[in-house]
């Protein structure tokens, strides 16, 4: 075998090298991470609703008589909300129909609320703060009825394209009975299903 074709075979062998080789071979590119694509909610609050509402109530009295009881209420709402982007405003109207007794003396009948309410737009959901009026009706005439005050918070989220469900939390406060003296504080707990207009 002559000198050149011996030279030209290792040439041959030493180019192919690289191929074996791992660590002189080109690394492959790194895989390009994908930031996911933010999405938009197209949900407006703006508009009224209406809803029913399935709670439980716990009722204390203090002053002239020292009573408490507890039971479950039910009721209807009536709602219309301004979606302004980041926030909503609105107001609407709450009715409770219970049967709390309190000792031997009475029972509260039920709640009424007139009242506002403002939050955050989450876009399909929304959290927001409560407050107003509040009147509580009882069974007994010696005892009467109470206007008051209600306040605390709320949670609603659509679930289809008109309906959401919401829950909330109220704390009340009554003080304007017939029986003199006679104060009543009261925590509600209820969850909603509004349908939206």
């Amino acid at each position: 075998m002559s000198r050149s074709t011996l030279l030209a075979a290792g040439l041959s062998s030493f180019a192919a090298l690289p191929a074996f080789a791992g660590g002189l071979a080109e690394p492959a590119p790194a895989p390009v991470a994908v930031a996911p694509v933010p999405v938009v909610s197209t949900m407006d609050w703006t508009g009224p609703s209406v809803g029913v509402q399935l709670g439980y109530g716990d009722v204390s009295t203090s002053g002239a008589a020292a009573l408490d009881g507890d039971d479950v209420l039910y009721g209807l709402r009536a709602y219309y909300d301004f979606d302004f982007g980041d926030y909503i405003l609105g107001g609407g109207l709450q009715y409770d129909s219970t049967d709390i007794a309190l000792g031997n003396v009475t029972t509260v009948d039920s709640v009424t609320r007139l009242g506002a309410r403002a939050g955050i737009d989450l876009g399909q959901n929304w959290a927001y703060g409560t407050a107003g009026w509040a009147r509580a009706e009882t069974s007994a005439a010696t005892v009467g009825d109470s206007n008051g005050w209600f306040a605390g918070l709320g949670y609603e989220v659509f679930v289809a394209d008109n309906v959401t469900l919401g829950a909330e939390v109220l704390y009340h406060d009554f003080s304007d009975f017939t029986l003199a003296g006679l104060e009543a504080d009261a925590t509600t707990a209820a969850l909603s299903v509004n349908f939206r207009f």
